[in-house]
């Protein structure tokens, strides 16, 4: 999906939701235990459920692997169901380097070979340049690079500050501009972070940017909004928990159909507001 394409989603769902598909067999619903692939039957009727209320998807690559081989089958069975008109994100979280980012590249990238064709991958940069560019070469993908994200943990390295004042994830953002633009890079920003939101605009100011943890993260949409949010939208906000979750019955998936529906008419509001729709 290019940039355009992306944009005019947003326009016609009048969101800018992204559901993460973060799917624990541990949390799903127990009548689900009785498929032969409960994570795929639980995954499946998420989708149908709100596939014309949100413009992305992110399953969580790590609840996949955990399960070996039949994790690697639920994936590829969810990538396959995925709607066309849906921005797909392979949260994966990788950060090698040279022919080993390549072959992740490809494990996530290539159809053909790995049986998955993601439109994008979210992408840790400590490794510099080489971390990043690998990504960057497959046609038509996207590298979403770790900015500024919301874990407790993030202070420890992102807020430190240089010589020249600018934070680490500001050098994150200004340096990676180099390699890739606005039609191939995105950034994770935590939903938390509140005004950081004006200075990363000031380094990417026409980057969409991935914004988890709003929802049961407690981060607050009309910040994110507030000091986010460009002409385009240029945002992709990710709710998992508050709607995948909202319910442990039979009804799981009509319960997230609730929460989502709630999220999309706060952000078309947001969208007026923005005069973007």
């Amino acid at each position: 999906m290019t940039r355009a394409e992306l944009i005019q989603e947003i326009k016609t769902k009048r969101s800018f939701l992204c559901v993460g598909l973060d799917t624990d067999v541990a949390k799903i619903p127990e009548f689900l235990l009785d498929y032969e692939d409960p994570v795929f039957e639980f995954n499946k009727r998420i989708v149908e459920a709100t596939a014309d209320l949100c413009v992305a998807y992110k399953p969580n690559i790590a609840f996949y692997e955990y399960r070996g081989a039949e994790g690697w089958k639920s994936l590829q069975k969810t990538w396959s169901i995925l709607p066309d008109n849906c921005f797909t994100i392979a949260d994966a979280k990788r950060g090698d380097i040279g022919n080993t980012a390549t072959m992740y590249a490809r494990a996530f990238f290539d159809e053909g070979q790995g049986g998955l064709g993601f439109d994008s991958i979210t992408v840790a940069p400590y490794m510099g340049e080489d971390s990043v560019k690998p990504f960057l070469k497959f046609e038509g993908k996207w590298a979403i690079v770790l900015a500024l994200t919301s874990n407790e943990g993030s202070a420890d390295f992102q807020n430190t500050i240089d010589q020249n004042g600018l934070s680490l994830y500001e050098r994150v953002i200004t340096r990676t501009n180099q390699w890739g633009s606005e039609e191939s890079l995105m950034y994770v920003v935590g939903a938390t972070r509140g005004e950081a939101f004006k200075k990363i605009r000031k380094h990417a100011p026409n980057h969409f940017l991935l914004v988890p943890g709003v929802g049961a993260q407690g981060g607050s949409l009309d910040d994110v909004c507030r000091y986010g949010m460009n002409g385009d939208c240029g945002l992709l906000v990710n709710a998992t928990r508050s709607i995948i979750y909202a319910s442990s019955g039979r009804d799981f998936a009509e319960k997230a159909r609730e929460e989502a529906l709630a999220l999309q008419k706060q952000m078309e509001s947001e969208l007026v507001k923005a005069n973007v729709i």
